[in-house]
C-alpha cells in the first residue's frame, strides 16, 4: 500500500514485498530501504552544494573579510574563505542515514537484516549523522532527479514516528503512532495510485465537482465550500465518484441501537454525484469505500437514489495482496463490466 501512497511502485523489484511475510512493521521497513537504498547506491546518491568555511593559505571562493579580520588570520598569513563542496551530506541522505541506523541500533530488526543495513552505511561515510528529532520533514523536496528518495524517505518518517513514541515493532500496527488524518491520506492516495497505475484508461484523478448554480440568481456564491474529491474515474460515457473513508468507527448508531452509513458520508457523495451529472451528464455512481475495521458490522450498500447508483462498503488492508487487488478491481468490473464473450 505504501508503494502505491508514495507513487514509487514502477520500481522492479518491489512486487514481492507485496507476498513476502514480514513479523513485524520494522522488518518490512528495513527489507523496503535495503532495497531502495541498495538500487540509490548503483545510482548514485544525490550530491548538493554545501557551503563550507575554513581558514585557507590561498584564496578559495569569498573571502569572508569580517572573520578574517576579527580572527586576525592574516598575522598568520592565512584567509577565511567560503567555498561550495559538492557533496553527499544533503538533507535527504542525513535522514536515510539516520533511519538505518535507528533500526540497527533500535527496531525489532532479523540479524540478516541488520548487517544488510550496516553494509550500506559506508555509502554514507560523508554524511552527517544527525538528530532523528530534527528532521523538518514538511522541508524536504523532490524533483524528477530525486524521485527514487520519496518512498525512502516515507518510510523514514514511518520509523522515526513510531521509534520516537517508544515502539518496538513486534505487534505494532501504523495507527499506533500515526494521526487519523495521516492515515486517511495514506488510504485516499494509495486508491488514487492504484488506479492510475492499473487503470489509465479511467483517467483516474481527484478532481473538483462544480456546483451547479443558476447564475442569475445566485449573487453571492463565494463562501460555497469546495467540492474536492478523492477519486473520479470516467470511461464509455459513466463516471464514478470514489470517497475514501479511514475510520474508527464505519457505521453510525441511532438511540434506537440501529445502525447505518453515516448521514454526512452519505449527503456528501449524493451532493458530487448530482451536481457532476448536471455539468458533465451521462451515468454517474458514487462509492463510499471504507476501510474495513475489526468491528462485527460494516457498511454494505447498493442503492439507486434519482437515477444515481450509491454504493458503501469496505476494503479489506489485512488480506494478502493478491486478495486486496481483486477488490480494488471489482470497483472497475462493477461499473464497466466486461463484455461478454460469444462461444
Amino acid at each position: 500500500m505504501m508503494a502505491y501512497a508514495f507513487s514509487s511502485l514502477r520500481s522492479p523489484g518491489q512486487d514481492r514485498f507485496a507476498t513476502e511475510d514480514f513479523e513485524c512493521l520494522h522488518e518490512l521497513f528495513a527489507a523496503i530501504l535495503i532495497d531502495g537504498v541498495s538500487r540509490q547506491v548503483k545510482r548514485g546518491l544525490q550530491h548538493g552544494y554545501v557551503t563550507c568555511r575554513e581558514e585557507l593559505a590561498t584564496v578559495r571562493g569569498r573571502i569572508d573579510v569580517t572573520r578574517t579580520a576579527t580572527q586576525r588570520s592574516l598575522t598568520r598569513g592565512r584567509l577565511v574563505c567560503e567555498h561550495d563542496e559538492y557533496e553527499p551530506d544533503t538533507a535527504h541522505n542525513r535522514v536515510l542515514k539516520v533511519v538505518m541506523t535507528l533500526l540497527i541500533r533500535h527496531g525489532a530488526v532479523s540479524r540478516g537484516r541488520t548487517a544488510e543495513l550496516r553494509n550500506l552505511l559506508p555509502y554514507f561515510t560523508e554524511v552527517r549523522l544527525i538528530d532523528p528529532a530534527s528532521i523538518r520533514w514538511n522541508t524536504l523536496t523532490y524533483h524528477r532527479g530525486i524521485s527514487g528518495y520519496r518512498l525512502l524517505l516515507g518510510i523514514c518518517e514511518l520509523v522515526v514516528r513510531g521509534l520516537l513514541q517508544g515502539q518496538t515493532g513486534g505487534d505494532t500496527m501504523l495507527a499506533d503512532w500515526l494521526s487519523d488524518e495521516k492515515l486517511h491520506d495514506l488510504y485516499e492516495r494509495f486508491l488514487r495510485n492504484y488506479f492510475i497505475v492499473h487503470h489509465p484508461e479511467l483517467k483516474p484523478a481527484a478532481t473538483a465537482v462544480a456546483w451547479d448554480l443558476d447564475p442569475d440568481f445566485s449573487p453571492k456564491s463565494f463562501h460555497l465550500p469546495q467540492m474536492k474529491t478523492d477519486l473520479v474515474l470516467r470511461g464509455a460515457g459513466k463516471t464514478l465518484i470514489v470517497d475514501a473513508k479511514f475510520y474508527g468507527k464505519n457505521l453510525q448508531v441511532s438511540r434506537f441501537g440501529n445502525e447505518s452509513v453515516s448521514s454526512a458520508n452519505l449527503y456528501q457523495i449524493l451532493s458530487y454525484v448530482r451536481n457532476e451529472e448536471a455539468k458533465t451528464g451521462g451515468t454517474v455512481g458514487g462509492w463510499l469505500l471504507y476501510a474495513r475495521t475489526d468491528a462485527p458490522s460494516q457498511p454494505d450498500l447498493d442503492v439507486t437514489i434519482h437515477g444515481n447508483r450509491i454504493l458503501a462498503n469496505t476494503l479489506n488492508l489485512n488480506l494478502p495482496w493478491e486478495e486486496l487487488r481483486t477488490q480494488l478491481e471489482n470497483i472497475v468490473t462493477e461499473f464497466w463490466p466486461a463484455p461478454a464473450t460469444t462461444p
